[in-house]
């Protein structure tokens, strides 16, 4: 078996550089997720470290494979002093660690929620899953493993998140796109939606 993290960790560094602050978060029984910070300019990037050491099992199926499947990890980035954004850091660790817990496979389009403030102040408490292979490539693991994809984490205010809910995920992209929404700015408020 191929230990995914060191290969996933350089690939991180690779893209993002190096990183200037880690923590770790371990929920009984689960493997410890790795929280990651780079910083560049005035943008802060968070990346987990952990979710892809195994693939992700649709959670109808009756056996995990323990080989294929896909594997992710997640990547925020948004605008540093702005607010207290490194707090992110369990919210982020406990959406890593969503695919163990839950049993969910996480894939662009998705939603995910924490149930509570990503950060301190912050207006959302969820987030949408955004296509990989812009800010990170894919990385080739080999037949018969699956790639590890790095999964842009987009924040949602709780009325984007519900829109969404309804008119789907690339509507709520165009919509921000149409308004020249910055998703980066952590105290954005949201997009309109009438």
């Amino acid at each position: 078996m191929v230990d995914v993290l060191p290969l996933v960790e350089a690939r991180l560094s690779t893209a993002l550089g190096r990183p200037d602050a880690r923590a770790a978060v371990t929920f009984l029984g689960t493997d410890r997720i790795e929280v990651l910070r780079f910083q560049e300019g005035d943008i802060v990037r968070y990346a987990t470290l952990g979710m892809s050491a195994h693939p992700m099992t649709d959670p109808t199926a009756m056996l995990a494979d323990p080989v294929k499947g896909p594997r992710a990890e997640l990547v925020l980035s948004v605008r540093a002093g702005l607010a207290e954004t490194d707090k992110v850091l369990r919210p982020l660790a406990v959406l890593g660690a969503s695919p163990q817990v839950e049993g969910v496979v996480v894939a662009p389009g998705a939603s995910l929620d924490v149930g509570e403030p990503l950060w301190p102040g912050a207006p959302f408490s969820s987030v949408l899953v955004a296509e990989p292979g812009g800010l990170v490539e894919d990385l080739e693991l080999g037949e018969p493993m699956d790639p590890v994809r790095f999964l842009p984490l987009l924040p949602m205010t709780p009325n984007e998140a519900a829109w969404k809910r309804v008119h789907g995920a690339q509507a709520l992209q165009e919509r921000w796109l149409t308004s020249g929404t910055d998703l980066r700015d952590p105290a954005r408020r949201s997009v309109p939606l009438d």
